[in-house]
């Protein structure tokens, strides 16, 4: 799957000047943020946000940490996850979903196989259609490399980190259960990495990040663990994600 040219379905100027665009690519949903003053002397590099699926939902959030690339000088993207928002649901992945829900609400362990049906065969078209997103986006005027990807779900940031080497850091957020499989693939990423996990977070396996984090072959990981739950990342974090990647791709 490597489609060449965005669609663009609709365009905003917000009053900090940040440019909003909605665009389709091969028929995925996705929306690219940039600066929409005079164009630099130099293209500006890409961020790749990263999101548990649904743009409607995820909007605001991920609006947020756009406008925040822009004013730091880079430019922004996203793009529906599979079986999100308007795109067609997998049953098998329900199935599973709701098996995961009931395991951990009764206090259960979640069995590898679970994990494995639910997040695999995301991780498995997922990543293909990053990278198309990707081949498509650095083609818009004013976008160049290096190009960063930030947030989850943690087991498709590890894969596009490992295979994609335009990929030159990753931000990831530890918030979803993460099959060995991922785990072992961690073993390959060797861009600079910051990991986010949420030591409170319901929904995740704090262990398991922990292994991810212990797994990731990147000669430079930090881990930042925060109090409370998955929603609740401390503002500050934003700042230091910023940093991260001013660091590592300007």
């Amino acid at each position: 799957m490597r489609p060449t040219d965005l669609l663009h379905t609709s365009e905003q100027r917000h009053d900090d000047g940040v440019l909003e665009r909605g665009f389709t690519l091969d028929g995925i949903p996705g929306i690219l943020w940039t600066s929409g003053s005079a164009p630099a002397p130099a293209s500006a590099p890409l961020i790749l946000l990263g999101h548990p699926g649904d743009l409607r939902r995820m909007y605001p959030r991920l609006a947020g940490r756009a406008r925040e690339a822009v004013a730091a000088g880079f430019a922004a993207a996203t793009i529906e996850l599979p079986g999100s928002g308007d795109r067609p649901r997998s049953a098998e992945a329900d199935r599973a979903r709701a098996e995961l829900r009931r395991a951990v609400e009764a206090g259960e362990p979640v069995p590898d196989e679970v994990v494995d049906r639910l997040v695999l065969p995301l991780v498995e078209q997922a990543v293909p259609e990053w990278q198309a997103a990707l081949d498509a986006l650095l083609a818009v005027p004013g976008i160049g490399g290096p190009v960063g990807f930030s947030g989850g779900v943690i087991s498709v940031g590890v894969r596009l980190a490992a295979v994609e080497p335009r990929v030159a850091a990753a931000v990831l957020f530890a918030g979803s259960y993460v099959p060995r499989a991922v785990v072992e693939e961690a073993r390959r990423v060797a861009v600079p990495l910051l990991v986010l996990l949420q030591w409170d977070d319901e929904g995740n396996d704090r262990q398991q990040a922990l292994d991810l984090f212990d797994a990731l072959g990147s000669k430079e990981k930090t881990l930042h663990a925060n109090l409370g739950g998955h929603t609740g990342v401390p503002a500050f974090e934003g700042e230091d994600v910023t940093r991260f990647f001013v660091r590592h791709l300007t």
